[in-house]
């Protein structure tokens, strides 16, 4: 007998990056809601504040261009202003931050009546030594009553992010990888039914370096000197992920890259 399944479609943007990534999520974030149909939108915004932190005004862009949901990282603390935003259930950070700090790691969503459920966190490897985002991400899901579950996995090793996508698999429907700023092309669906990618991208200034103005990047590399890292100009590259799921049994159907460039 044939079971009738419901899906729901999550995009998700990759890393904003400073005002060239706000103004492109502004214009092509309503464009990719609309033409794929998109449920529910989670954005990554750590950089968004002229490429390192979050304040209120760019929050407000991105949640006025389409966002339900912005992330952050290891950038979470870089803006003062950030405190009354991370009290917004709409904006999460890295769960494995030690206790005791201002903000959360995991939200739920509800939207058309199904439960959306998104959780932050953050590898180690090249990091802060927070807590294990292994245990965290297990500790999050115990007792997690959600139709779709999207794992915003904030890390800089491929290796830490793999592991961590297998480690879930069959218990949340995508994983999700940020932080590099490189869109990786290992988007699968892993044999229990969870959507991975290693990394989304970065939404922002295609020809610097991971965002910032080359020639200051490349001076750090020569000399070991660290000029200070200011936006890089030029073409603005948008990233992003689509994941559709079939939300009776929390699964992923099926996960593509999205890759956009305005000149």
């Amino acid at each position: 007998m044939y079971t009738p399944y419901f899906t729901v479609k999550i995009l998700f943007v990759g890393d904003i990056f400073g005002r060239a990534g706000r103004r492109a999520a502004a214009r092509l974030l309503p464009q990719f809601r609309e033409s794929e149909k998109a449920d529910f939108v989670v954005v990554n915004a750590e950089n968004a504040a002229h490429g390192a932190g979050l304040g209120p005004d760019h929050a407000k862009e991105l949640f006025q261009a389409g966002a339900d949901v912005l992330t952050l990282g290891n950038h979470t603390w870089d803006k003062k202003e950030v405190g009354p935003l991370l009290e917004d259930p709409r904006v999460l950070r890295p769960l494995n931050y030690p206790p005791g700090l201002p903000g959360r790691g995991v939200g739920v969503y509800e939207v058309a009546g199904r439960k959306i459920a998104v959780i932050q966190v953050m590898g180690r490897h090249n990091l802060a030594m927070i807590d294990c985002p292994f245990r965290g991400a297990d500790a999050a899901l115990e007792g997690l009553r959600a139709d779709v579950t999207i794992v915003d996995a904030h890390a800089e090793a491929s290796s830490e992010k793999q592991a961590l996508g297998w480690h879930l698999d069959g218990r949340v429907t995508a994983v999700i990888g940020t932080h590099t700023h490189v869109q990786t092309a290992d988007e699968r669906l892993l044999p229990g039914g969870t959507a991975y990618l290693g990394d989304v991208g970065m939404t922002g200034p295609r020809d610097g370096v991971i965002g910032s103005d080359r020639q200051a990047a490349i001076s750090r590399f020569l000399t070991g000197l660290k000029p200070r890292l200011e936006p890089a100009e030029g073409p603005v590259q948008f990233c992003a992920a689509v994941v559709e799921t079939d939300d009776t049994t929390g699964k992923a159907l099926s996960i593509k890259r999205i890759f956009e460039v305005l000149e």
